[in-house]
């Protein structure tokens, strides 16, 4: 990859619409997805095998994988939490495996009832299946940037569960601040050093906007040397069992921001726009972005271009 490109992961269709009071029609999920396979995205987190009594939102995972239209040289993924899961994702067309375990022990006994330790174990043999059936695999490490319930989170614990990922076969990890308490210092020094202790493995940033400090925390990454981001279109999202956590990045944001830097992300803005109204439409509401408030970015200038309006003052 180019030091001038980035890649976004776009993760909405699973950790954005997981969050959802209500349940996103599975039509509208399929129509969701094909939109983000013809903006430009090259990687999309479609859905989540965890058991539909703990996020009934993602229920139709089967559904989805089988309904999606697959673009060429997109790789399609879904969280799997076991290995009952796992089997289920199998049987689709997916793509990758992503798997997930918090750095924090309290909040990972909140989110799946056992230790971090225990969640390792368990991805072993996860592991093993998926790559024996040629998929890919994705780890997350959540509230890697700090825990409601712990506070800070030391670094050392953020690393080994990174070099327990890499000794399964996992080929990327993406660090979550799953509540939104990093800040960019924190997020320049620490993606800084674990690059430096993880060579030979891939490190993702998945930030959460609770604070407000998301799009800082991404461009604090990039300048840590990170090249893959994760985002939500129209910033959707949050953790069922984490207290204060909010949406995630929306990808619109992110896209403009990296393209004003002239980091080149792949993405058509204006397709990547055509998902953000297919949500706004479906939950009625506005999307949390604030370039779907603006209008055509800075760095697509040209006719349709909505213009700011103006000011009376300073």
């Amino acid at each position: 990859m180019a030091d001038d490109n980035a890649v976004i992961v776009e993760v909405g269709p699973r950790d954005g619409l997981q969050y959802e009071g209500g349940f996103f029609p599975t039509p509208d999920k399929i129509e969701l997805i094909n939109r983000l396979s013809a903006s430009g995205l090259r990687r999309i987190e479609v859905t989540s095998f965890v058991h539909p009594k703990v996020i009934p939102a993602l229920r139709d995972a089967v559904e989805v994988l089988e309904g999606i239209r697959k673009e060429p040289g997109v790789v399609y993924s879904a969280l799997v939490p076991n290995l009952k899961g796992c089997r289920r994702a199998l049987e689709t067309p997916v793509d990758e495996i992503a798997l997930f375990v918090s750095a924090s022990e309290a909040h990972n006994q909140k989110n799946v009832g056992m230790s971090s330790q225990e969640s390792l174990a368990g991805f072993k043999e996860i592991a093993k299946l998926a790559l024996a059936e040629g998929r890919s695999l994705r780890g997350y490490v959540v509230t890697a940037f700090g825990c409601p319930y712990e506070g800070a989170i030391p670094e050392q614990r953020v690393l080994a569960l990174a070099r327990a990922y890499a000794d399964m076969g996992v080929a990327e990890v993406s660090l979550g601040d799953t509540t939104g308490m990093a800040n960019p210092v924190m997020v320049r020094q620490r993606m800084a050093r674990l690059a430096g202790e993880l060579e030979g493995l891939r490190l993702a940033a998945h930030f959460h906007n609770s604070r407000g400090l998301g799009l800082a925390n991404a461009y604090a990454a990039h300048e840590a040397g990170v090249r893959i981001f994760d985002s939500s279109v129209g910033g959707l999202g949050g953790c069922p069992t984490a207290v204060g956590a909010m949406g995630n990045v929306a990808s619109e944001d992110l896209v403009n921001m990296l393209e004003e830097m002239g980091v080149d992300t792949g993405v058509d803005f204006a397709k990547l726009m055509k998902a953000t109204e297919l949500i706004e439409q479906v939950l009625s509401t506005r999307a949390a972005s604030y370039t779907s408030r603006q209008g055509r970015p800075a760095w697509q200038a040209g006719p349709g271009r909505k213009e700011p309006a103006a000011c009376s003052g300073d």
